[in-house]
């Protein structure tokens, strides 16, 4: 369904009837080795008193995807909203491609393209106008804005929709229209602010191979995400948000090998022995263990040495292992580690599952 629009990525503004585009909707030539460079931004919503962004600071290399994560509230969607101009930070810089989004912002706004959380597309027009609306919002040429816009039809299999109003487009077509929206204009930069929500497993896997073809042909992508195999996948980097701060940065790889090299994952016959189980086994983990009703998960290096060491004392306390599993860890567990509460994905705005909790 998507998949054509990879082949998309690798053209430029000349094909089709490009070259009859007004002059001014040529993007401006980009050269500089940091797509975005934030320092110290600091963003307080009056209502609530509600410090979203408390001295955040940021430096996204051109030509990559780099991750955002972090659980609700944490200030993801407020820092893509300064960093593309709809907002404006109290303190702090930003700049991108070497553009000051404060100063100058319509110079930003001609190098990025923007995917929110929710379709922002009019749900009045035809999913053709929407599209051939933002070509000629983006100053395309009325000919290259209604090529592009059936391209993009095309290509995320909305063809057969395009002369219907938005509002009988599914979540999911609505989902694809506004991604198709994001790529009117070709930007070098793109903001994805949870791009696969709404989309059906197919689609999901068709837009990583997407995005994938954009960055290797140069694209940078800042993608915000609740699925943490899509930040595994995709992203070079990655930053964790928490309460307005970043409190981990780093390559996937290093923050899962920041935690250990096993996950030790128990269940218990009886729930009422997990504190004795943690209280046996705490030394074992730098971190603290992990606990969801009679299951318990710690992070060790030298896993198997150490399972045969957690054995041995719940065996010898008359603790019993109803099962155990062994794993690498992913990047659900770092961000549980970091945050304290699983991912949006797995549970909605709660800070621990219900039944569980953090160890000691």
């Amino acid at each position: 369904m998507l998949r054509g629009v990879a082949r998309d990525a690798r053209r430029g503004h000349g094909d089709g009837p490009a070259a009859t585009a007004h002059p001014t909707a040529r993007v401006p030539a980009v050269s500089a080795d940091l797509a975005v460079d934030a320092a110290d931004l600091v963003k307080v919503f009056p209502k609530g008193n509600v410090r979203a962004l408390d001295g955040v600071s940021l430096r996204v290399p051109a030509g990559e995807c780099y991750g955002l994560l972090g659980p609700n509230g944490a200030g993801k969607t407020t820092l893509v909203r300064i960093l593309s101009t709809i907002l404006t930070p109290d303190s702090g810089s930003a700049s991108v491609f070497g553009l000051d989004v404060k100063r100058q912002g319509h110079q930003v706004r001609l190098l990025i393209g923007l995917a929110g959380q929710y379709a922002t597309v009019d749900e009045n027009l035809t999913g053709s106008e929407n599209l051939k609306m933002i070509g000629r919002l983006c100053r395309l040429s009325r000919e290259h804005a209604k090529w592009r816009a059936g391209e993009l039809l095309e290509l995320f299999g909305l063809s057969d929709a395009a002369t219907r109003p938005v509002k009988t487009y599914s979540g999911g077509m609505r989902r694809r229209l506004d991604l198709a929206a994001s790529l009117v204009a070709k930007p070098p930069l793109l903001f994805l602010d949870e791009p696969t929500s709404g989309l059906d497993p197919q689609s999901r896997q068709d837009l990583f191979g997407v995005i994938e073809q954009l960055v290797d042909d140069g694209t940078t992508i800042l993608l915000t995400t609740q699925y943490l195999e899509e930040a595994d996948r995709l992203c070079k980097e990655l930053v964790v948000v928490d309460h307005g701060h970043i409190i981990a940065e780093g390559t996937p790889e290093d923050l899962k090998a920041g935690l250990g090299e096993t996950v030790i994952a128990l269940t218990l016959a009886s729930e009422s022995e997990v504190p004795t189980a943690e209280r046996l086994l705490a030394d074992l983990a730098e971190h603290d263990a992990v606990v969801e009703g009679s299951s318990l998960e710690l992070t060790v290096d030298h896993g198997p040495a150490k399972t045969a060491e957690a054995l041995r004392r719940l065996d010898a306390a008359g603790v019993i292992v109803a099962g155990i599993v062994l794993r690498e860890p992913s990047l659900d567990d770092v961000f549980l580690s970091l945050t304290g509460r699983k991912t949006e994905a797995e549970v909605d705005e709660a800070p621990v599952p219900a039944g569980g909790r953090r160890g000691r």
